[in-house]
């Protein structure tokens, strides 16, 4: 017995934070203080520069 169709998958996306940061180091220390970074993985991209002035 299945639930539907879908895709059979191991990962789950939990959520998305988006953080301002200077630098991809300053990043990557955040993301080490994230509770889920104890055992899944986070991802860190990336997404542009917001500087609209």
């Amino acid at each position: 017995m299945t639930d539907g169709p879908f895709a059979e998958t191991k990962e789950f996306l939990a959520g998305l934070y988006i953080v301002e940061c200077d630098t991809i180091e300053q990043a990557a220390a955040y993301a080490r203080r994230h509770p889920g970074a104890s055992f899944g993985s986070i991802e860190i991209r990336p997404i542009g520069d917001f500087d609209l002035g």
